[in-house]
């Protein structure tokens, strides 16, 4: 399965006669392609070309006298196998400004209601534009409003693409926006808990904490975030009507129970978020309402909703200041 889409670069001089011979004339032969100039002016110093499959695959090459970047969706040309991939960020900034435009142009043509959530659209764009995984990932925004339930997809992008202006994620972009998937089929189990973390992230940043994501221990495992000398993994569990367990309450207590068993039981430092926010109103009521140990303390039990309420409870002695971003149901 192809990860999230990243530009190869190669340090051979090209010309237009390569890109046609080397470039165009294998893909034309295995998928049938067309090549163009590019929608938008290429970087100071390179020329470039679009290469569009008639399968919806995409390739962009711009090159100048020194070096080259492969940007695309589609099989790697054998000539490009041994190049160094690099994200948009390490990528010139030059090129890498030319690339997302012509891949935002792209969206906007195949799937403007998304587009036009500027941030979303921009922070999504690998794995928007992967090559296993971009109508999986669409359709996860399209067609399950990115993972609330009961929720209209306006309501959900509008909540995420508020989260992401702010920045708040953007030095961590290919590992957040990398766990959404690259896989062709539409995992909602796996892509809420994706969310999950965003939603975590949101509450831990309105709370006024600065944090690392994803961060790598010495035992091996990778815990969620790291709020000063505090490690805090997040788990989302699932509605009753989506795996053998019969309510809500044991749900949460078994979401609870695999991460103790699992990353939280040699970290003991480590704070439990349980992320909700996949629950019905009719079930996050009856969880509130007897607020369940989750098998783990410090926990934070909460469920957010895209008009940006956030509803919860605190168990054990949690040295993180969130207790006041978790309202109480009137």
């Amino acid at each position: 399965m192809a990860g999230p889409i990243r530009f190869r670069h190669s340090s051979e001089r090209w010309n237009a006669g390569r890109v046609h011979d080397a470039l165009y004339q294998p893909l034309d032969a295995k998928f049938g392609a067309t090549t163009a100039d590019p929608w938008y002016r290429p970087p100071d110093g390179y020329e470039a070309r679009r290469i569009a499959m008639d399968n919806g695959d995409l390739a962009l090459f711009c090159w100048s006298d020194a070096d080259a970047y492969w940007l695309g969706n589609t099989e790697t040309p054998k000539t490009l196998w041994r190049t160094n991939k690099c994200t948009f960020e390490e990528a010139p900034h030059g090129v890498a400004r030319w690339g997302k435009r012509e891949l935002l142009a792209q969206l906007e043509q195949e799937d403007p209601w998304l587009a036009e959530y500027d941030h979303l659209a921009w922070f999504f764009l690998p794995v928007f534009f992967s090559k296993d995984g971009r109508e999986s990932t669409r359709a996860f925004f399209r067609d399950h409003a990115g993972g609330f339930p009961d929720a209209d997809r306006e309501a959900a992008l509008s909540f995420y693409e508020e989260l992401l202006s702010t920045g708040l994620l953007d030095d961590h972009r290919y590992t957040m926006a990398s766990k959404l998937g690259t896989s062709d089929g539409v995992d909602l189990t796996r892509m809420q808990a994706t969310m999950g973390e965003f939603n975590a992230a949101k509450l831990l940043a309105d709370a006024g904490h600065d944090f690392e994501p994803e961060v790598e221990l010495g035992s091996g495992h990778a815990l969620d975030f790291q709020v000063d000398d505090i490690l805090v993994e997040v788990t989302r569990p699932q509605p009753t009507n989506r795996r053998k367990i019969d309510s809500p309450i044991h749900a949460v207590k078994a979401s609870g129970d695999a991460k103790t068993r699992d990353q939280i039981a040699i970290h003991g430092n480590a704070a439990l978020f349980v992320d909700c926010s996949s629950f019905p109103d009719d079930d996050w009521r009856r969880i509130l309402g007897e607020r369940p140990d989750v098998g783990h303390e410090p926990a934070v039990v909460f469920r957010m909703r895209p008009d940006g309420t956030t509803e919860g409870y605190a168990k054990g002695t949690l040295h993180l200041d969130v207790a006041g971003e978790l309202e109480q149901p009137a």
